[in-house]
């Protein structure tokens, strides 16, 4: 069993930014792949970044340039670096762990981009 706990929403200004962490507890498996997907109010959720263990990254095409994964495997803790933030970045952020046809999901984490 996995638990995955974000902290590091909040409100933050158009063009600020922020740095969302997320600590997984339990077994973390090398096979795992980590990442963070956010669903903005009366959307779907979406994925934002995903990374292997061995730091291969992929981005949704809206936030390449502007937002940067990272992980510490001696941590278990995969963090989202948020820069140049827009409005429409403004979502619940949920830190997800991908093991094959498993996943599990944090309760999120509230990011809000308003002047």
């Amino acid at each position: 069993q996995v638990q995955l706990v974000e902290s590091g929403g909040g409100l933050v200004q158009p063009g600020g930014s922020l740095r969302l962490s997320c600590a997984a507890s339990g077994v973390v498996l090398t096979i795992d792949v980590m990442g963070w997907y956010r669903q903005a109010p009366g959307k779907q959720r979406e994925l934002v970044a995903t990374i292997t263990r061995g730091g291969s990254t992929t981005y949704a095409d809206s936030v390449k340039g502007r937002i940067t994964i990272s992980r510490d495997n001696t941590k278990n803790t995969v963090y989202l670096q948020m820069n140049s933030l827009k409005p429409e970045d403004t979502a619940v952020y949920y830190c997800n762990l991908a093991r094959g046809v498993m996943s599990y999901w944090g309760k999120g984490t509230l990011v809000t981009v308003s002047s």
